[in-house]
């Protein structure tokens, strides 16, 4: 209780700067133990704030009320961990499996006065995956460095995910929302760093690579499947708000078990470039036939979920994924021609589209705040409002508006407004960072390839939606493509793979 009460104060302010410090060694350092201690503490302070952040709460009422039953449970979960942890370390390439099976799966958690749908899986996954990797590391006697107690090579992707994590933390200071931007990092951030770490230092051998594939399309099929039932029933299994918007509307939106609809065509989106790497390397005709068949039933799903942002980073993906495989021109002018064609087509028929609502009501009120977070940005151009700020002060600039938001929809537009120059110089540096590292050298491997266009449809959607580093994805696609990519610069030959190698790698 006397810990708690300390971090009740200006304590959380100093913990967030640590924990962020914690996470950027983790990422950076050259050397185990140093990783793996910054590892450890980010692991545990991370809940340790968020506690003290929500201990007042009337979430937390149950476990004033009954403390030994809290403690009960929360020592049954570190047990499930402690569990998880030594089954990972006696087979790390279990790690794989186990973090893409959780991606997709958010429990709803109140914590701070709001609801946040939140990867609970996902955090028991990193929680064991870290424990089965810094405890032998710490236990381990210290020996002079040598190249085997080195990860692979720091590069410009490590390090501007360090920066970026320390800046937010320290822009968080000036915040006239703290606390959402506390909660920005210890459920988002610090985790999903940690997996970073943990991914990219797994070895990813086609047979993984294989089965995580395998594994993602059978959940997304699944998935899908449920949306079927869905539309055929006019019923949705989560999202009161989305229910009632069905209900009003001649439409009807899929989410499956996503809360929201554009995230499940995102995650489809993804799971679709990524399949498609199949189809375009694979030239045995079973496999080909199975892929197919399974693109087939994705985008069935997608088109149901009505996300036009999600559509467009479908197009965006394949467009890069075909251009790798085959020469980039063709691919530019099919491009051009798609967008010719939707623009004639929007000319022809604007009400078809919904122009007639003006572009605020066309895009569902997302043009409004673009243009309420660049106001923001220009106002302060340089250090912005502060980390998490952007609601507060959209609302502040516009007291009438009654909508639950939490970003512009933009992710570069919610970074400007929220943490100005100093926040936007570092995040496409990074964008770009990753682009060069994930495309140069990945047209000849078809894992690679397929990790490229995915990040960058990735990238196309958090422009028309949100949600970049606060997304698990993009440090999954992040860590198994560096890994890639480091493993391919070192370790294979520059040769041109041949047919069956592909094969096995898609």
């Amino acid at each position: 209780m006397i810990a708690l009460a300390a971090l009740s104060g200006p304590v959380p302010k100093a913990g967030v700067i640590i924990a962020a410090l914690l996470v950027a060694v983790a990422l950076v350092h050259p050397y185990a133990r140093a990783r793996a201690a910054a590892m450890l503490g980010a692991l545990v302070l991370a809940p340790a704030l968020l506690l003290a952040d929500i201990w007042n709460s009337h979430q937390l009422s149950v476990i004033h009320r009954h403390p030994l039953v809290a403690v009960a449970l929360a020592l049954v979960g570190l047990g499930v961990v402690g569990l998880l942890a030594a089954q990972i370390a006696r087979r790390p390439v279990l790690l794989a499996p186990l973090a893409v099976a959780a991606l997709p799966f958010r429990v709803p958690i109140s914590a701070g006065g709001t609801t946040a749908n939140l990867l609970v899986p996902l955090y028991l996954v990193v929680g064991a995956g870290t424990l089965a990797q810094v405890v032998p590391t710490l236990r381990r006697r210290q020996a002079p460095a040598t190249d085997d107690d080195r990860s692979p090579p720091v590069g410009w992707v490590e390090r501007l995910l360090a920066l970026y994590v320390v800046i937010y933390a320290i822009q968080a200071l000036y915040s006239p929302d703290f606390e959402k931007a506390l909660q920005q990092m210890a459920f988002f951030y610090i985790p999903f760093a940690l997996m970073f770490c943990l991914l990219r230092r797994l070895r990813w051998t086609p047979a993984l690579l294989r089965q995580c594939l395998v594994l993602v399309v059978g959940l997304a099929i699944v998935f899908v499947g449920i949306g079927f039932v869905e539309y055929a029933t006019k019923t949705l299994l989560l999202n009161p708000k989305l229910i009632a918007q069905n209900n009003v509307h001649t439409y009807f939106a899929i989410n499956s078990v996503f809360f929201d609809p554009d995230i499940f065509g995102r995650f489809l989106a993804l799971v679709m470039i990524v399949l498609a790497a199949v189809l375009l390397y694979d030239r045995r005709p079973r496999d080909q036939l199975l892929a197919a068949v399974a693109l087939a039933v994705l985008w069935g799903g997608l088109v149901l979920t009505l996300s036009r942002s999600s559509l467009g980073a479908l197009l965006v993906g394949l467009g890069i994924l075909g251009a790798m495989r085959w020469r980039p021109r063709p691919m530019l002018i099919a491009t051009a021609t798609v967008v010719v064609i939707g623009i004639a087509a929007v000319a022809i028929s604007p009400k078809t589209f919904g122009l007639n609502q003006g572009l605020n009501g066309a895009s569902s009120g997302r043009a409004g705040l673009a243009s309420g977070g660049l106001q923001l940005f220009g106002d302060r151009p340089l250090w912005g409002y502060g980390s998490g700020s952007f609601e507060t002060e959209y609302k502040r600039l516009n007291p009438s508006t009654s909508k639950n938001l939490s970003a512009s929809h933009t992710i570069a537009i919610t970074i400007a407004a929220e943490q100005g120059l100093i926040g936007e110089l570092p995040y496409i540096a990074l964008v770009v960072a990753a682009a060069v590292l994930l495309v140069q050298g990945a047209r000849y491997d078809p894992a690679r390839a397929a990790i490229a266009a995915a990040f960058l449809a990735l990238v196309f959607h958090t422009q028309l939606y949100a949600d970049f580093l606060e997304d698990p994805v993009s440090w999954t696609l992040l860590g198994v493509g560096t890994a890639l990519a480091y493993a391919a610069r070192t370790g294979v030959p520059s040769r041109r793979p041949q047919t069956d190698e592909l094969v096995a790698v898609a």
